[in-house]
């Protein structure tokens, strides 16, 4: 049994030193402090020159604030997972509900559409969803590839139960577990049977640096290459525990 590790980074540093720690692939992103937002376009193009795109895929969110979008931010969706693409992503990171908790199935053929090739992943939307497996079957029938999931948990090692739910009902979905994972908790999560484990290896740097009013707070994201080596060792645990 293989367990892919993904980590969430927000620069072509952090790209690179994942990669360099053991990482199967990425998800790059802005704003990981309120679940994360759409990059830049010259990010994307960055990361994708730093470890090749095949290893990236890109959060397209327009915004935090939950997952029901209006037409426009459709629109901006569809765009945002076109440019990303054309710079070399080998994969999209997406989700949408309506207002019912449903998933937006008219968004989700629109974003499937502008991804062409892509892999479409659907994410954490899931988890505030009142039907999880409704939705599943629902994605999976758009052409999802892939599903980031905590198991409708603050955190994946307390969704145990619904993460292997959805493993015997993923059909051809990846389940991809993502939620507050610590690297001690991914032999037990990769006990359900889930495909990858996603997490972002985090630290502060530049809190030193001058900031104040208009700043933000201080310092800033980084990633943690021990906090990745960590995370390849326990996958690798767990496959030698559950097998090959």
């Amino acid at each position: 049994m293989v367990i892919a590790v993904e980590i969430a980074v927000q620069d072509a540093a952090g790209a690179r030193a994942a990669m360099a720690a053991g990482a199967d692939r990425l998800e790059l992103c802005q704003a990981l402090g309120i679940g994360g937002l759409t990059p830049s376009i010259g990010l994307v193009e960055a990361a994708c020159r730093a470890v090749g795109g095949e290893r990236v895929n890109v959060l397209v969110r327009p915004r935090g604030g939950g997952f029901v979008y209006d037409a426009d931010e459709v629109d901006l969706v569809a765009a945002d997972i076109v440019a990303a693409v054309a710079a070399g992503a080998e994969g999209v990171v997406v989700g949408a509900l309506r207002p019912d908790g449903s998933a937006d199935l008219e968004a989700l053929r629109r974003w499937r559409d502008a991804a062409g090739a892509a892999t479409l992943v659907f994410h954490r939307a899931i988890d505030a969803t009142p039907d999880p497996v409704a939705v599943l079957d629902a994605v999976r029938a758009v052409g999802v590839g892939r599903v980031l999931t905590s198991g409708g948990a603050a955190r994946s090692i307390d969704g145990l139960e619904l993460l292997a739910r959805f493993v015997r009902e993923r059909g051809d979905v990846e389940i991809m577990a993502g939620g507050g994972i610590r690297t001690e908790d991914i032999p037990t999560i990769a006990a359900t049977g889930v495909d990858a484990v996603h997490l972002s290896a985090r630290a502060v740097a530049g809190a030193e640096a001058p900031s104040g009013p208009g700043g933000g707070t201080p310092g800033h994201d980084v990633t943690d290459a021990s906090l990745v080596r960590a995370a390849r060792e326990a996958a690798q645990v767990a496959r030698d525990t559950l097998g090959a």
